[in-house]
């Protein structure tokens, strides 16, 4: 039925070539629905093919709280899914402004209730128009060859759902027409007139003007778009060449890096950073750049992106998340009671695997072994008939990383520090031939 329309300004076509072969019964389909003109159309496209599609169908309405008129949004988006038989899910999230705006931190709380939400497949109702001002507004600020790329036409959620958006190649006033046809109502979000957001100064006074000069403006922007995703593409795929030839166990060998053309070898950085969910802008990426590769060798190189950091030890770039702070406190002394088990549990700081063998590893009493954290001053034999040295020392001459050193757990035996994690056991605490001992390991977290 619906497969056999043809007209390339009908959404239904779109949405069709986006999940046909990809759905079948079963299948979880949600609509991020706003109420807006766009997602009607996309949520009353949906539910007009489900049956042809066979899939479940439902929706999601991300209540940010930030306009007066939320609850009466979320009131009318309840009652038009009753009236089509779509199960809404109304999700309210807390927007806190900070960095970039309230624009940005209310898009980061729909996105991070869009991967939380459970299916397959999650639909936008993204536009052409959408696609050529989103191109505009990322030239404008400063991005480079990935901003032409504009909004992906399908991308994976952090939950595992797939992100799709089947309506970019319709224009605002082709949804309009098929609203206007079928006799839809949506809500207008009074936010979407006021110029102090840039995206809408660009949509009611650039766009219109750009269109005067060029007629095929959108089109062509939404083509640059197209391209600049293939670009993107490549570039994502040189990258992870580069940083293949480049990878150790740790991180990534400086050297290898740098023997890149500096161009290559931010984009190796830029593909790390991207794919550890970072949003590395152009000037912040070069300024990393040139302090991993020009730095004295024994500078201690930091550079953060939000939440991650990019370190340099020993030649090696190392891409960091930080453990929580609340993970370390409130456990320095005391992390956790060793009683037999061959794993125990860290949380955030890992695990440890306890292999038992005869004449092999450190001698424990289960119920007197304690994992704990660095206090300072501990000191370790290596070796029979050598003095005792102070673990500092020990982790810096073992290469162990500055920023690792207080997240090492220590095996304490009746209050005798026994093994530590990236060094090895007290030479005392070794096992005699035949006695039965235990090999210890430590499993980092991810």
């Amino acid at each position: 039925m619906a497969s056999s329309r043809k007209d390339a300004s009908d959404p239904i076509g779109h949405v069709l070539a986006a999940l046909n072969g990809r759905v079948s019964a079963g299948t979880r389909v949600t609509v991020a629905y706003s109420g807006g003109l766009d997602s009607s159309v996309l949520l009353h496209v949906l539910a007009e093919l489900r049956s042809a599609l066979g899939c479940m169908l439902d929706a999601l309405h991300v209540h940010h709280g930030l306009s007066p008129n939320a609850d009466a949004w979320a009131a009318h988006c309840t009652a038009c899914c009753a009236a089509l038989g779509v199960p809404l899910t109304v999700r309210r999230v807390v927007v806190r402004a900070a960095g970039e705006g309230l624009e940005a931190a209310a898009r980061a709380a729909r996105y991070r209730a869009f991967g939380e939400h459970a299916a397959d497949f999650l639909l936008l109702a993204h536009q052409r128009d959408d696609q050529a001002e989103t191109v505009l507004l990322r030239l404008m600020r400063g991005g480079g060859p990935r901003a032409l790329a504009g909004m992906p036409a399908e991308r994976a959620l952090p939950g595992g759902a797939r992100l799709l958006r089947p309506l970019l190649a319709c224009t605002r006033a082709q949804l309009q027409a098929w609203a206007d046809t079928h006799g839809l109502a949506w809500i207008e979000d009074e936010s979407n007139t006021d110029p102090v957001h840039a995206r809408n100064a660009l949509r009611h006074r650039v766009m219109p003007v750009l269109a005067e000069i060029f007629p095929q403006a959108g089109a062509r922007l939404a083509l640059a778009a197209a391209q600049g995703a293939e670009t993107a593409a490549l570039l994502d795929d040189l990258a992870d060449m580069d940083a293949q030839s480049a990878q150790l166990d740790d991180g990534l060998s400086l050297s290898r890096i740098a023997a890149l053309p500096e161009a290559r070898a931010r984009n190796v950085l830029r593909r790390q950073l991207e794919r550890a969910g970072a949003r590395p802008g152009e000037r912040a990426l070069r300024e990393a750049w040139r302090q991993l590769s020009q730095a004295q060798a024994d500078a201690a190189v930091d550079v953060a992106f939000g939440a991650w950091r990019l370190r340099r030890h020993r030649g090696v770039i190392h891409l960091l998340s930080p453990t929580p702070e609340a993970a370390l406190s409130g456990v320095r002394r005391h992390l956790a009671e060793w009683r037999g088990e061959t794993r125990l549990d860290l949380g955030a700081l890992g695990a440890l695997e306890f292999r038992p063998a005869a004449g092999q590893g450190v001698r424990l009493h289960a119920g007197a072994t304690l994992v704990r954290l660095r206090q300072g001053g501990e000191r370790l034999c290596l070796a029979p008939g050598r003095p005792r040295r102070s673990l500092k020392n020990l982790l810096r001459e073992a290469g162990v990383p500055p920023w690792l050193r207080s997240r090492l757990p220590l095996l304490y035996v009746e209050d005798r520090l026994a093994w530590v994690a990236g060094i090895g056991a007290d030479a005392h605490c070794l096992v005699g031939a035949g006695e039965p001992g235990w090999v210890i390991s430590w499993q980092p977290p991810s």
